[in-house]
Order: structure tokens, then sequence, then C-alpha cells
């Protein structure tokens, strides 16, 4: 017998089996291309292509760190023809083309979610780049499906079909190569380099300008969007728990410029009674740029140098004409951070991925060869940004870094982690640790806040780590580190941006967000506290505020947005935005146990409708509205209805009393529940739209159906009041399940397994309440809780002030029933 006649009757034999086991991994040439396609668990897949017919691909990832499970557990079913590769996992079926390499991606029950169709590579130019490739791979969606993701975008798009996106990081643009579509499914375009999104009537282009290969990862778990991002966390690592304090209300300002000016600005919340719980340390507490960010107060109003000739030479240009008054109240900013911790607050500090010429970092990563020469910010002063991606470099970072840590801050903002660039030409060619600028440089914000992380972590403190940085990047949640949304500006356009940006930005699975609350440049308010069209405006975005992961106000100097400067007790839009910083902290326990699902289940705090609303065609597209956690349904107010601005930008005032107006808002309630007006109490049916009056002091929130909601008592700060009591409001018309986390809010004991469980479930048809039996103990927990309990009718007490009870439970951990 031939070769050729045995090959085909062995074809013909596979043909004829039945699927079986296999490995996990399945490589074939096409057309002078190796490709592989390897099962990492039953619902994650990644394919590389290489333009070769002898070498597989080789990539190393910054964002996977999963490894892909044996053979033997994934169980996988391989099937083979003349003319396909069929691959069967309990969740998946693959079906490879054995003459192109296309591959059509399907559920189990054999639904199409995606095809993958031709790929090309075009040799790089540039030398730096020598012997790797310009590569495109389409795809084809089903037709007529939304595709969300992408990253923050700073627009108002939330589905991304019919777009023509740019892979490449900056300041207010965070882009990530990954996009998911509204079946539940996810693909992970694996490449750190400059890449693009173009999506046409044709097909979807995902392309790189600088590859070793093509490499990507298909995941669908159950055809939600929380499977996908329970895929996007295997892959990528959990979410960490971060610490509870960073939920309550952070105050912000660029710049505090005095130890001084950080204590009055919180001596004044404390008199105020306005609770908070953070304040920022912005730029320039180390002097001049040329010392710009050493790590260490070198400003002479922090150290009490001011009179200190030797020390004249590190005064910030912009205080060099401000007369001292005198010895100052805080001489030290060891002092500085203690008196914010005695005063119950905690302090953050603005570091950056830059160092001027007078540090010493400078000095040391400069003989390693580890600084770029970029035209970055500070302009005209010789600063440049490190390279992150040198591990000798990120240790130098840390060895600087330590004297803050060992000075007791609270948190690091790692500002500027794109890293700011005025880009030229030949920027793009720069050769970094780990290859040219131009293959690797959306990476940069991840290696640079990993490292950090991880450092901090090597230390063996308890303390949990907090960062919030200005770019990010696939994985980022697992470092512990958050994103705002960079320096944008106060207007109303810009917060109808931010919303779809956030929503985008959450579903690349991290679940952690904030921006500058009513923006950071206020060019177009004259930088005025008291201008009524910003006071609208602020109002409006602190009501949002209230919904978002982290709450936290800012702006760019000259202005001044502390509370107390836009008015006082009795003003409307001092006790409204007030009232918004309150709700924040009754609704804290709701907020915590909802952080706690995105790490212990993979949740997601900001929610797109399509989350929880999938068969509603029209939610699934609004860009305007979200879900925050599970029950809450926001629509922040982002047009302004009560002032204006005149051509010098002025605002006026359309009515004489703003609180005595309610103008309304459009909301969408979507289909399948009915939704409770968080205000009024009033009932609506699901499915339509409705006309939501607007008073300054409410912006439309609404609860669902079944809804447990927490409540805690109003507190100054986290922690100051026990939480052994706590309203818990059931909101009937559906049955309905919360879990209430809780832990010790500051250690990583969690980790450890130290947290408590108290399962709530309600029963629609019996009218029936059961708090179930307590899971787990934490040290320091309540033994014995007080749960009073409010069955919520149009009769209650409206908004967040309390209700009166409809019964009391007194619960000591074991499982109590409630009829109502």
């Amino acid at each position: 017998m031939t070769t050729k006649a045995y090959s085909f009757i062995i074809m013909l034999l596979l043909a004829c089996l039945p699927m079986h086991a296999s490995t996990s991994a399945e490589q074939i040439t096409v057309n002078g291309k190796t490709l592989c396609v390897q099962f990492y668990t039953p619902q994650i897949v990644r394919v590389t292509i290489s333009n070769s017919a002898t070498t597989p691909a080789q990539h190393n990832s910054y964002s996977v760190i999963l490894k892909p499970q044996s053979a033997a557990r994934l169980a996988l079913q391989r099937q083979v023809t003349s003319d396909s590769i069929k691959l069967q996992s309990s969740v998946l079926r693959l079906s490879i083309s054995r003459s192109d390499g296309s591959i059509h991606f399907a559920s189990v029950n054999g639904s199409t979610l995606l095809n993958a169709g031709a790929c090309s590579f075009i040799p790089c130019t540039h030398s730096v780049d020598k012997g790797k490739f310009s590569v495109t791979q389409q795809f084809h969606l089903n037709k007529g499906e939304a595709v969300y993701g992408l990253g923050q975008l700073r627009d108002t798009h939330l589905n991304q079909r019919g777009r023509n996106v740019e892979i490449w990081n900056h300041n207010t643009y965070i882009s990530i190569p990954y996009f998911t579509g509204q079946r539940g499914w996810g693909l992970y375009w694996d490449n750190a380099g400059k890449s693009r999104f173009n999506d046409t009537a044709d097909s979807t282009m995902m392309s790189s300008e600088v590859a070793s290969c093509i490499d990507y990862y298909f995941f669908y778990a159950d055809g939600t969007q929380d499977g996908a991002i329970s895929c996007i966390r295997q892959l990528t690592g959990k979410a960490t728990m971060l610490p509870e304090w960073a939920l309550g209300y952070w105050q912000s300002r660029e710049r505090y410029k005095t130890s001084d000016e950080v204590a009055e600005v919180l001596d004044r919340y404390r008199q105020l009674q306005i609770p908070l719980d953070g304040i920022v340390q912005d730029w320039q507490y180390w002097g001049c740029d040329s010392n710009w960010n050493a790590m260490r107060f070198m400003n002479p109003y922090y150290i009490n140098k001011v009179s200190d000739p030797a020390w004249q030479k590190y005064m910030p240009a912009d205080l060099r004409k401000l007369k001292s008054t005198g010895e100052p109240r805080i001489k030290s900013p060891a002092e500085m951070v203690q008196y914010v911790h005695n005063n119950h607050a905690h302090i953050m500090i603005s570091i950056w991925a830059n160092f001027g010429p007078w540090t010493p970092q400078y000095r040391e990563l400069q003989r390693m060869g580890a600084l770029y020469d970029f035209d970055t910010w500070p302009r005209n002063a010789g600063v440049k940004p490190y390279d992150a991606f040198n591990p000798k470099a990120r240790n130098v970072y840390w060895q600087y870094l330590k004297t803050l840590f060992n000075m007791g801050f609270d948190a690091w903002w790692t500002d500027s982690s794109e890293p700011d660039q005025f880009e030229k030409p030949g920027d793009d060619q720069w050769l970094t640790h780990d290859g040219s600028w131009l293959s690797v440089k959306n990476a940069f914000p991840l290696v640079h806040n990993k490292g950090i992380y991880e450092h901090q972590r090597a230390t063996g403190t308890n303390h949990r780590f907090m960062q919030m940085t200005r770019s990010g990047a696939f994985g980022l949640q697992h470092y512990g580190t958050f994103s705002w949304s960079g320096d944008i500006q106060a207007s109303w356009a810009e917060m109808r941006q931010q919303v779809p940006s956030a929503l985008n930005y959450t579903m690349c699975g991290i679940p952690y967000w904030n921006t500058d609350i009513s923006g950071f440049f206020y060019w177009d308010y004259n930088n005025d506290p008291k201008n009524p069209a910003l006071q609208e405006l602020s109002t409006r975005w602190m009501q949002w505020g209230t919904f978002m992961p982290m709450m936290r106000s800012h702006c760019s100097s000259p202005m001044k947005r502390e509370l107390y400067l836009m008015g006082k007790q009795g003003d409307w839009a001092y006790d409204a935005q007030k009232a918004a910083i309150e709700l924040r902290y009754r609704l804290l326990p709701y907020i915590y146990s909802t952080m706690a699902q995105c790490w212990l289940n993979d949740g997601s705090m900001m929610r797109a409708l399509v989350f929880d609303f999938k068969g509603d065609s029209t939610a699934c597209t609004l860009n305007n509205e979200y879900m925050f956690g599970r029950n809450i349904l926001v629509k922040p107010v982002t047009t302004p209805l009560y002032t204006w601005k005149d051509k010098q930008n002025n605002g006026h005032l359309i009515y004489p009393d703003i609180r005595n107006a309610a103008a309304p808002v459009s909301v969408y309630l979507p289909a399948g529940t009915t939704w409770t007006d968080f205000y009024t109490n009033r009932t609506e049916q699901g499915g339509q739209y409705v006309q939501r009056p607007c008073p300054i002091t409410e912006m439309p929130v609404y609860i669902k159906a079944g809804t447990i909601l927490p409540f805690g008592e109003a507190q100054q700060y986290i922690g100051q009041k026990r939480a052994d009591t706590l309203e818990v409001r059931i909101y009937p018309g559906a049955d309905g399940s919360f879990t209430l986390y809780e832990d010790d809010g500051n250690t990583y004991n969690y980790e450890k397994g130290q947290y408590a469980l108290i399962p709530f479930s309600y029963s629609e048809q019996q009218h029936k309440l059961t708090i179930g039996q307590r899971q787990g103990s934490y040290k320091g927990m309540p033994r014995e809780r007080v749960f009073n309990l409010v069955l919520v009718t149009d009769k209650c007490t409206p908004g967040y002030l309390p209700m009166k009870p409809t019964t009391t439970v007194h619960y000591n951990g074991s499982t109590v029933t409630v009829k109502f």
C-alpha cells in the first residue's frame, strides 16, 4: 500500500470516529503560516498565528497570567475531517478550516458567536523592529450585534459597531484592545503596541503596527457579560479589595501648597461636619521642576525652611513671591501625615513616572540607560520618563519610594502613567528594555503600577495597597490599582462623555474607576466656585459621584472647589452637594458588599444595562444609564436645567429660587421588572420611558423590585460608628437576595478567609424575609446585630433619611425568618 493511500484511509477512519478526548492545543500549517489553537479552560481559547510554516508563535504577555489547564482536566473532544478540525469543550465548539485557517466559534449548543477570517503579515521597516511584522486579523460578527469595550475613549459611544478606534494611550484616553459582544463573548487582542479596531459593514479588523505574531484570546462562559468578566479575571487576575476608607469621600486640589493648607482643609470639613475620608497631596511637594518627582519633601514650605537661603533653589516658581506668614503650624511631612491620621482621615500622595535632572533617581537611572529621551511634562525642565519595562529600573523606583512608604502615606497617586509625551518623529523607535516604544507603550501603566504593588506587598505590610492611576491596561484590577479619567474639562458635554467611557472601560474587567468630580479645568466658568452655572454642574456631578466606585473632587489651579467655597449651609449648591456625600456614607454597606463581589465572584460595580437586561434592545444601547451594583439604576443629569452662561462665561439663574424648580428628565426603565423611585418611593413598570421631575436636590435613581438594600448610619468618616446596627430596606414586587459582606476593612486578612457573609433572601409570594446563617468571621466582628427592617411602600419616608422600621430583628448569626 502506498503512503498516500495509507494516509487517505487513516483520514477516513478519523472522520468516522466520534469525538474523543484530545490534547488542549491544535497546531496546523496553512498557506505558509503556523496556526495554534489552545484551550486554557473550557471557556477560554488562545489563538496564535506565526508567519512561518516551521516555527510556532512566540509571544510573552504583559496582561495574561493564566496557565492552560491539563488536557485531562479539559476533557476536550476532537474530530478531524478532510476539510476541518473540530474541537469541543463543555462550553465552546470550534471548527478550524484546514484550507484557509479560518475559525468558527460557537457555543456548545451550536449558536454562532464569532468567525475569524483572513490575516496578513507585512515586515516592519524600522531597524529596531527588524524581524517583526505589521499584522491584521479579520473577524466577522453577527449582524446587528452590539459590541462594547475598547476602554475609556472619551466620547458618547457605548456600542462600538461601525467605529475606527486607535489603541494608543494618552491623557484622558485609555484604549484597551478588548471588545465584547452582546451575546456574552469576549476577545482580547494581546498586543501592547499601537493597534487599531476597525468595524465596517464587511468585517471587523484588529491590527497592530509591530508584532512577532498574531495572538488573541476568545472566551465565552454562559452568554452574559458577568460570564465574560469572569473569564477576564481568570485570564489576567482577580480584582483586589481596596481599603474600605477608599469608598468614602476624597478631597483634592491641584495643589495644596503647604502642610498647613492640607491641615486647614481637613479642619474645615470636620468643623462643618462634611463627611471626608481622604485628602490628596498633589505635586511639587518636592520643590521646583528641576527636582521633579524626587519623592522627598524638599519644598521649603513643607519642611520649615522658607527662611533658609540654602533651600531657596528648591522653591517652586509660583511660591517665590508668596510671603511667609511665620513659622508653620505643621513643621514636617511626617507631622502632616500624623495630623491627617489623628483627624480620622487618610492621605494619598502624587508620584510620577518621570524624574527631574536634580534628583538622584534621574542620575541612577541615567547610568543604567533607563530614561526615555522624550519631551514630557513639565516641559523645558529636563524631565524624562523612566523605563518601567526594566525590572532593575522598577527596583530603583521603589527604593526611593520607600521613604514615603515608611512615612505612613496611605495610597499612591501614580500620575502621568501613559506616560506624558509630546510625541515627535523618532519617539516610536525608542528602544525600551522590552523592545521599541511602538511595540510596548500601552503596557507601560500596567508594568509601572504592578511594579509598585509587588514591591510594597513584598515588604510584608498587612495594610491594603491602593493606587489611583491616570492610564490603564488589561489586567490592572489585579494590582490594587484603579483609573481616573484624566485631566478633563468642566463642562456638560464632558460629563455626557464620561458615562459611556466609564461603562466601556469597566466592561474591560477593571471594576474601580472615577472622574475628577466636575472636571479638572474650569476655564469655561472663570475658575469661580460661586458661578451659578458651575454650581449646577458641580451639584449634578457630585450626585453622580455618589454612585461611582470612588467619589473624589479635584480641580486645576487657580480654581478651588472645596465644598465650603461653593457656598454655606442654606445655599442650594452647598446643601445639595453635602446631601450627596451624606447619602454616599449611608450606602456604604451596599457599596462595600458590591466591591467584595468584585473579588469574591468577579462582579462589577458600574454595570452597563446589557449586563442585567440583555433581552431589552433599548436598554442594551443606552449610553447614559447604568446599574450601580445589581440593584440601583442610575441616570446622571447631564444637561443644565436651571442655569445658563453668557458670552463671558458668567452664570445666571433661570429661576429666582432653584429650590422651587423641578424640570423633568427622561429616564428609561428596563423591561422585565418594576422599579421604585428612590426619592419618592413611587413604583413604575419597566419597559418604558418616564419623565422624572428633578429638583436640584435629586437625580433619577430607581431601585429594582426584589432589592434588599442595607443602609448604614450617618458618619463623618468610615469607622466612626460601629456597624452593629443597620437599616435594611426590602423593595417588594419580586423575589430577591443580597449578601452582606464584612471584614476588618483595612488588612489582607480577607485573603486568608477572615471575612463574614450574611445572606438575605426575600420571597414575594410568601412576603417573607430570611436572614441566613452567618458564614465566616473576622477579628472585631460584631457578634450580635440589630437589623431595622423596612418593607418599602409609598408611605415610607423618602430618600436617604432613616425610615421607620416595619420590624426589628436582633441577629446573632443564626437563621431568622420574618413575615411581613
